[in-house]
C-alpha cells in the first residue's frame, strides 16, 4: 500500500498532467515557463522526485505537443527548452531513448529546414541535437542516417544569426569526432559549405575542416578548388582561416595541386581580364568596383599565402621556385588595378630575394637597378612609386628561374640558389630538379 504522502504526490502529478491536457496555448506557455524556471539543471533522479516517479508522463506530452505543433511555431522554443531539461539531465539515458523512439531526431532536423520558424527555436533544436550527438557514437550515427549532415549544413549556410551558426559548428565538430562510419560524410559536407554566400558559415566550416582533416587522414580532391576560390572573399577573417587550412593541407597529398593553384592565381587568365576590360569600357561605374573583383582578391590572397608558406618551410619555397612563382609575383606587382595585390606580392617577393641570391639576380634584371633599389629599401610601399611603364614591364615579365636552374646544372643551381645546405636538403632539391628536367 502507498503511504498518504505518496498518494498526495501522485494526486499532484495527475492534477498537473490534467492541467496540461486541458490547457490552451497561453496556459501551456505559462506552464512551460514555470517548468523551465524551477527545473533547469536538475538531474534525472531529481526530476523523477519532482514528478513522483512519473517524469516520463510529462516528457511524452511535451514530445507529442512538439510533433503536432512545431509547424505552427506555437510555444516551440519553450517546448524545445523543456525537452532539453530532460535530455541534458545527468543519468537521462531513459528520457533520451523515449524521445528518439517517437522520431525526435527527424522532428528536430525538419525544424531546421522550415523558413517560418524563428531563429531562436532553431537554435534550441541545434542544442538538442548537440545533446543527442554527445551521448555517444550510436546517436551520432542515427543523426547522420537521418540525412542530418545535409540538413545541418544547409541550415548553417542559410542562418542569419552568427550565434546560432556557432552552435551549428559545435554540432558538426561533435559529429566528426568518434563517428568513423560517417565522418567522411561530415567532412564532405563541410567542403560543400565553402562556396556558400555566408561569410560566417565559410569561416566556421574552414575552422572545422582544420579539426576534421587529421581525423579523416586523406583529402578529398575537391578541397583544393574550393579553398582556392574562398581566397576571393572580401572578408579577412575568412581569408585568414583559408590560409590556415592551406598551411595544414600542404602536409597532405594535395600539396602539389595547392602550390600550383596558388601560383596560377598570381596571373589571372586572359579570358577573365578581357571580360573585365569589356565591362569597364561599356560601363564606367564598373571601374570603381574593380579592386573588389574576386580574381584580384584571389591574386592578393595567393601572394600572401605563398609568403606565409615560404617563410614557414624552405622546401616549399624551393618547390614554388620551380613552379615559376617569381614570374607570378612580379606580374602581380604590375597589377595597377589592385594595390593590395602589388603590396602583398612585393612583400612575398622580398622574402624570396632574401632567401635565394639567384632570385635576387633575376629580379634585379627585370626591375632595373633604380626600381630594384627602391624595392630593397621598402618593398611594402613600392607600389606607390611604380610608374605605368614599369608596371607594364612587370606585368609582362618572362622571368624563369626554373630554366636558369636547369640550364646551368645542379651544382650551379644549388650553390647560387641558397649557398651551402645540409645533405638532406641537397638530396631533396636534386630529386626535385631531376623531376622538373624530365618533364621539360
Amino acid at each position: 500500500m502507498t503511504s498518504i504522502k505518496e498518494q498526495a504526490a501522485i494526486s499532484r502529478l495527475l492534477s498537473f498532467l490534467q492541467e496540461w491536457d486541458n490547457a490552451g496555448k497561453v496556459a501551456r506557455s505559462h506552464i512551460l515557463d514555470k517548468f523551465i524556471e524551477t527545473n533547469q539543471g536538475k538531474t534525472a533522479p531529481e526530476l523523477e522526485q519532482e514528478f513522483s516517479q512519473g517524469a516520463s508522463l510529462f516528457l511524452v506530452r511535451l514530445t507529442t505537443s512538439l510533433r503536432i505543433t512545431y509547424m505552427t511555431n506555437s510555444c516551440l522554443e519553450k517546448l524545445l527548452r523543456s525537452i532539453g531539461i530532460f535530455l541534458s539531465a545527468v543519468s537521462s539515458n531513459r528520457y533520451l531513448i523515449e524521445f528518439l523512439e517517437v522520431g525526435g531526431v527527424l522532428t528536430l532536423l525538419e525544424i531546421l529546414g522550415l523558413e517560418k520558424i524563428k531563429e531562436e527555436a532553431k537554435k534550441e533544436s541545434v542544442k538538442l541535437l548537440q545533446v543527442i550527438a554527445n551521448s555517444g557514437r550510436t546517436y551520432k550515427e542515427l543523426i547522420c542516417e537521418s540525412y542530418g549532415v545535409r540538413s545541418i549544413a544547409e541550415f548553417l549556410a542559410k542562418s542569419k544569426s552568427e550565434e546560432t551558426q556557432e552552435e551549428v559548428q559545435v554540432l558538426l565538430d561533435s559529429l566528426v569526432h568518434g563517428n568513423p562510419k560517417y565522418q567522411n560524410q561530415v567532412y564532405k559536407g563541410l567542403i560543400a559549405l565553402l562556396p556558400c554566400e555566408s561569410p560566417k558559415a565559410q569561416q566556421l566550416s574552414l575552422q572545422t575542416l582544420r579539426t576534421a582533416q587529421p581525423i579523416i587522414g586523406t583529402t578529398h580532391p575537391s578541397i583544393v578548388d574550393c579553398v582556392l576560390k574562398v581566397l576571393g572573399t572580401m572578408h579577412l577573417e575568412v581569408q585568414y582561416e583559408a590560409i590556415e587550412l592551406i598551411k595544414d593541407l600542404v602536409g597532405y597529398d594535395v600539396r602539389q595541386a595547392l602550390l600550383k593553384g596558388l601560383v596560377a592565381l598570381l596571373i589571372p587568365s586572359v579570358k577573365e581580364t578581357s571580360k573585365l576590360q569589356a565591362k569597364i569600357l561599356s560601363d564606367p561605374s564598373v571601374l570603381q568596383l574593380t579592386p573588389s573583383l574576386p580574381m584580384f582578391l584571389q591574386q592578393a590572397a595567393a601572394a600572401k599565402a605563398i609568403g606565409v608558406l615560404a617563410r614557414n618551410d624552405m622546401s616549399i619555397a624551393e618547390e614554388l621556385l620551380y613552379l615559376r612563382v617569381v614570374r607570378g609575383l612580379l606580374a602581380a606587382m604590375g597589377n595597377t588595378d589592385h594595390s593590395n595585390s602589388q603590396r602583398l606580392a612585393s612583400l612575398t617577393l622580398e622574402c624570396f630575394v632574401q632567401m635565394f641570391p639567384l632570385v635576387a639576380e633575376h629580379v634585379r634584371k627585370c626591375m632595373g637597378e633604380e626600381l630594384y633599389q627602391l624595392f630593397l629599401s621598402n618593398a611594402e610601399d613600392l607600389y606607390m612609386k611604380i610608374d605605368s611603364i614599369q608596371a607594364d614591364i612587370l606585368a609582362a615579365n618572362t622571368v624563369n628561374v626554373t630554366k636558369a636552374l636547369c640550364l646551368y646544372g645542379s651544382s650551379y643551381s644549388m650553390n647560387t640558389l641558397y649557398g651551402s645546405r645540409d645533405s638532406a636538403q641537397m638530396a631533396y632539391l636534386t630529386h626535385f630538379e631531376e623531376d622538373v628536367e624530365s618533364k621539360e
